[in-house]
Formats: C-alpha cells, structure tokens, sequence
C-alpha cells in the first residue's frame, strides 16, 4: 500500500509540473496572438486596397492585356504553403497537411514556408522546390518575396497554369480553417468591382491613368500578389499562436481533471492504509 501511495504522489507532482508548463505555453501563446492579430488587421486595410485599385483598372479597362488575368494552357499548379516551426499547437500543422494531400498532385511543385511539415511532406512525396527547410517564424518580407517569385516564373513560363498560396485562415479565436488562396492567374472580385463603379457613377468620379493600364498592371498585380502572400502568412501564424493557445488550455484543464482524479486516489489509499492499520492493532490487542 506504500508503494502505491508514493507512486501516486510522484504522477501528482509530474502532472502539476507539466500543468505549470502548459499554463505557461498558454500565456506566451496569448501574448503573441494578441500581437500578431494586431499587425494582421494593421497590414489587412494595405492588401484590400491593392486589391481595389487592381480590380477598378480591370474593369474600366475590359479587355485589358495582361499575362496575369489570362489563364494558362498548364495544369499543373504551383503552391506555396505555410506550416509552424514548432508543435504543440493542436491540429494546425494537420490540417493543413490533410488539405494539401487530398488536394495537390505529388509532383506538382510546392515550396514550404515552415519546418514542422518538411520531413513529412518530403517522405509523402510531395516536389518541394527548396532543399532546406525554410523557418516561417524567422522570414522576413523580403525573403517571402523571393519565394513567391520562384513560383510567378514557373507561371511566366507556362511550367504552371496556376500559383496559390495553402495557409490557415484566422476566423476568430476559436476557429482556423486551412484553405486555399489563388494568386494567379488573377480572381476579381465582381460584385466588389460593380458595387465600386457604381459608387463612382453616382459620384461622377472619372479615374484616369498614367501611363496606359497594361502598364500599370503589369507593375502593380506582382506588388499585390507579394502582400497578399505576406497577409495569408500573417494570417497562419495568427491562427498558429491561436490553436496553441487552445491546445495549451486544453492541456491544463486535462491536467487539473487528472490532478483531481489522483488527489482521490491517493486519499483512497491513505484512508484503506489507516484503517489496515488500525485494524492490525485492534485484533494484536485483542489476541493480548
């Protein structure tokens, strides 16, 4: 009965060390959630307008030519996919592996933004363009910038008929979802479009350009596509530190339940122990 009784006070101690820890993960993952949602929201109103001026050049210019709203001969589609660094984050890491496996072609080229998925991916047999892991916490814009490059050329080239971005989409603190993002060729956002053009109509807003709009777009669709590939990495490491923080909650709240649970075990053992032993002495006096 000793035996058991330590035994159960050395699992209370190791489980309220570990509930120590994963409040403390808990904390600094709320921490970094709450910065890094506020850098994704500050960048998010950049990204929209990017995405407007493209939009009202496009469609006050039909038939604009453009080699990025025209669609390729291609199949073959070029991804680039943002995982975490590090684990312990719930299913993040996943479900985003889970999307891209049921989604993706093995040997269409991918390029990994994280190092969690890399060995996985490259047992699975996924064409991962870059030979070393690539640290998602650690990038920088323009590093980002020359990953997405890598998969605009395979586009200029025609080596690919479509370049789009894996991420995990932040939908509120409780909620991540891993989708799929097309960069290009370019989706326009029509009802967005008519909704603008008529705002400007009932305005009497004329919007002239200079130099001519292929020009223009030419220039101005690579700059949209670099920040919106930096807002859907903002964005996943957004729903990272928030899927951590959830995971490490969740691990306390088990911890504390567990904790409990032995504190009654052990209470169970030590009352059997007293009464054994009340018992050993009560029939020694009476044998007397």
């Amino acid at each position: 009965m000793s035996q058991s009784k330590q035994a159960l006070r050395t699992r209370i101690r190791s489980v309220n060390s570990t509930k120590k820890i994963t409040k403390a993960m808990e904390m600094i993952a709320n921490a970094k959630l709450f910065r890094q949602r506020s850098r994704m929201e500050a960048n998010r109103e950049y990204a929209q307008r990017l995405q407007d001026t493209v939009d009202e050049i496009v469609m006050k210019n039909p038939g604009v030519d453009c080699s990025y709203l025209k669609p390729k001969s291609s199949e073959a589609k070029a991804t680039v996919i943002f995982c975490s660094d590090l684990g312990l984050c719930g299913g993040y890491n996943q479900n985003v592996l889970k999307l891209a496996k049921a989604e993706l072609r093995l040997e269409d080229p991918v390029i990994l933004i994280g190092t969690s998925l890399y060995r996985q991916m490259r047992e699975a047999g996924f064409n991962l363009l870059n030979k070393e892991p690539i640290s998602s916490d650690h990038i920088h814009f323009l590093e980002l910038k020359e990953k997405v490059e890598e998969a605009i050329y395979l586009y200029d080239r025609d080596e690919v008929g479509t370049v789009q971005l894996l991420y995990t989409e932040f939908v509120n603190t409780m909620t991540f979802r891993a989708r799929f993002d097309q960069l290009l060729p370019c989706l326009l956002d029509e009802a967005a479009i008519r909704e603008e053009t008529e705002s400007h109509d009932r305005m009497n807003v004329e919007t002239m350009f200079d130099p001519d709009p292929e020009t223009i777009l030419n220039e101005l669709i690579p700059m949209m596509l670099y920040d919106v590939a930096y807002a859907d990495w903002m964005e996943s490491t957004t729903a990272e530190q928030g899927s951590r923080r959830m995971a490490m909650k969740t691990a306390s709240d088990n911890a504390d339940e567990l904790s409990e649970e032995l504190k009654l075990e052990y209470n169970k053992a030590r009352q059997a122990s007293i009464t054994q032993e009340i018992t050993e002495i009560v029939g020694g006096s009476n044998a007397v």
